[in-house]
């Protein structure tokens, strides 16, 4: 009797644990009910959700080809604000002839209208392509008769020549999702390195060696559950560096003879330097000779020798905004056009380093809106840079020529990403980035008081360093838009403004300003803050709840803001604003207000000092402290009082 007991408990336990086991990739029906739904739970004030999220990656082992499925269900409850889920984007790659194809494309718009479901689906003729460069095509579509309260729908499958990376799906998006599900079926004779990141921890999780179409494989299941979207923090360079996130590059091959592509940073080395896209740029001695300035030979020594070439390089050749660790076009066709990529830009800089005697290398990065390298599993799917880099008496110097403000050690904000990985000929190694160089900026406002309670006068911004390339590339993108940010930031009247790079590779903007609206009367006293304009308004350390992640800044600074102020004559200071300075026990962090009289002015100046490029978590609360301070002191008012 209690062996058959026992027997129907197993057999019921086994019922029970086969009934809770999870089922991937299988989408429920719509529910009409998701369009009745007026806000996430998950978020209340989310403007979007996404209701069912299924990525499936396989591996065709008779025709070798990457089969990437795509099955998303989003509800919009604010289409104002989620604008990013109108509009579908599918890239394409390309190689040459070897091209991914898109097939399968079903997107709807679900709504509810007078009680009933309607659909509306894409028509073929909406859809259109756009070509963003020799290797990447994009389809778009756009979801018709989106509203408040649509539930948007889309599949669609992607067939792709292209094995060596699997696309990386980000869990953790801004939009917080019911379930979201990651599938890579693969043969077990191509074996991949699975690259997680990110504080989640599936719900539902299966890996396995399974018997499927007729062959072995190795699969890879991840569920997840009730995601919460991603809370963005002020003052870090990428926060995707934090999500939860999954990627997959090859590994290995293991067709009649084992081959390895990624199972270290050496193996990468030895890949790249048998590229002609790459390694093959490097042998091209003759162009670098053919090149070479005059005099560089005669030079004293090796630094001087290099900075004379980066010079050369930085001032004859332009960058056209395009990433990547390959050349795209040659750099026999770089020297005709004196345009082209990052990678062809320094790997000519390399070249040349090598052609005049200096030990030089190429620098593998991953720039800072592409995310940090995984120094954990080697890999080059987020690689997208290649810096040069020198090697004098063991110590090592950077360099790059795609921006035209950079020189030995300075980079360009982009480029300060932690690490990269130094390509020599003999080996790989990791090289630590960081940004030690501090920037500066200036802004000085010289104004007036006149006789009608009106000021004017004139006003300065000026950066040097980081700051200065930084504040460049945005001029460059759309000068009229920098510009008028002083009027968007201010309220000033700002006319005759003037933006260039001056000596040194600063970069300034000058202006004349003025307002009516900086002085309050309250009888025959005149109440004004003696910042103007360049008052702190607010502590922008002001996160309530505790901080998570790492206080980025472009680099270590200091900010000084200086405002000297003509009374109007016959006035004269009730009481100074109170000097105040305060300092971290490390020197670290620094601020400094300093009122000063000085005949019929005023000067006023504060000071900001941040010693570091970033700094652990626990430092938040010194921040929002100092910036508290700063924001205290740079709002104190005089009273002039007519004598």
């Amino acid at each position: 009797m209690k062996k058959i007991l026992l027997l129907i408990f197993c057999t019921l336990h086994l019922l029970f644990v086969r009934a809770q086991k999870h089922e991937f990739l299988t989408p429920p029906k719509f529910n009409e009910a998701d369009l009745t739904k007026e806000k996430s739970l998950l978020d209340e004030s989310a403007p979007a959700e996404v209701l069912y999220r299924s990525t499936h990656f396989s591996i065709d082992y008779t025709t070798g080809f990457l089969l990437k499925k795509y099955f998303y269900r989003v509800k919009i409850y604010d289409k104002d604000k989620a604008e990013d889920w109108l509009n579908l984007e599918i890239p394409l790659y390309k190689n040459g002839n070897t091209e991914e194809k898109l097939a399968k494309v079903k997107a709807i718009t679900y709504n509810l209208e007078n009680g009933v479901v309607s659909s509306t689906p894409v028509e073929k003729n909406s859809k259109y392509k756009s070509k963003e460069s020799k290797y990447l095509n994009i389809t778009k579509l756009a979801f018709p008769n989106v509203k408040n309260g649509s539930v948007l729908e889309y599949q669609y499958e992607v067939t792709s020549p292209f094995l060596y990376t699997i696309p990386e799906i980000v869990v953790e998006t801004n939009t917080p999702s019911l379930y979201t599900e990651y599938v890579l079926d693969n043969p077990a004779n191509i074996s991949y390195n699975i690259n997680y990141t990110g504080s989640l921890i599936p719900k539902h999780k299966l890996i396995e060696d399974k018997f499927m179409y007729g062959t072995q494989y190795k699969t890879y299941k991840f569920g997840y559950e009730n995601v919460k979207g991603f809370k963005a923090e002020k003052f870090v360079k990428n926060d995707r560096n934090y999500r939860t996130k999954i990627s997959a590059e090859l590994h290995s091959t293991n067709i009649n003879q084992l081959k390895l592509y990624t199972s270290s940073w050496d193996k990468i080395k030895e890949r790249l330097y048998n590229d002609e896209d790459f390694g093959g740029e490097l042998k091209k001695t003759k162009l670098a000779k053919d090149i070479m300035p005059e005099g560089i030979a005669g030079l004293s020594n090796d630094i001087e020798k290099a900075n004379a070439i980066f010079n050369y390089v930085q001032k004859n050749f332009t960058w056209n905004k395009e990433y990547g660790i390959y050349s795209e076009y040659g750099l026999k066709k770089l020297l005709e056009t004196k345009t082209g990529n990052g990678a062809e830009i320094n790997l000519l800089l390399v070249l040349m380093f090598r052609e005049a005697g200096i030990k030089a290398d190429p620098l593998l990065i991953s720039t800072v809106n592409n995310g940090l390298i995984n120094l954990v599993t080697p890999n080059l799917s987020n690689m997208n840079f290649v810096l040069a880099v020198i090697n004098i008496s063991e110590t090592y110097h950077l360099y790059d020529a795609t921006s035209k403000q950079s020189s030995m050690d300075q980079l360009p904000p982009r480029d300060w990403n932690k690490y990269g990985i130094l390509l020599s000929k003999d080996k790989a190694q990791q090289l630590t980035m960081e940004n030690s160089k501090p920037s500066f900026t200036y802004l000085t406002a010289n104004a007036k008081i006149n006789a009608d309670g009106s000021i004017s006068g004139t006003y300065s911004d000026k950066d040097t360093g980081s700051f200065a390339m930084y504040n460049k590339e945005i001029y460059d993108e759309n000068n009229e838009k920098y510009k008028k940010q002083y009027q968007d930031s201010y309220a000033i009247d700002f006319t005759n403004i003037n933006s260039k790079v001056i000596e040194g590779g600063e970069f300034e903007s000058t202006m004349n300003f003025s307002s009516e609206n900086l002085i309050d009367r309250v009888g025959k006293k005149m109440i004004i803050n003696p910042m103007l304009f360049l008052n702190k308004t607010s502590n922008e350390f002001d996160q309530t709840e505790a901080r998570k992640y790492t206080i980025d800044f472009l680099s270590p600074y200091t900010r000084v803001k200086k405002v000297i102020l003509e009374l109007p004559e016959g006035y004269t200071i009730e009481e100074l604003p109170k000097s105040k300075k305060i300092v971290t026990e490390d020197k670290e962090i620094e601020y400094s207000y300093v009122a000063e009289q000085k005949g019929n002015t005023i000067e006023v100046t504060a000071t900001t000092k941040v010693a570091s490029t970033d700094y652990p978590k626990e430092y938040y609360p010194a921040f929002k402290q100092i910036w508290g301070v700063a924001s205290n002191n740079e709002n104190q008012v005089i009273n002039l009082i007519k004598k």
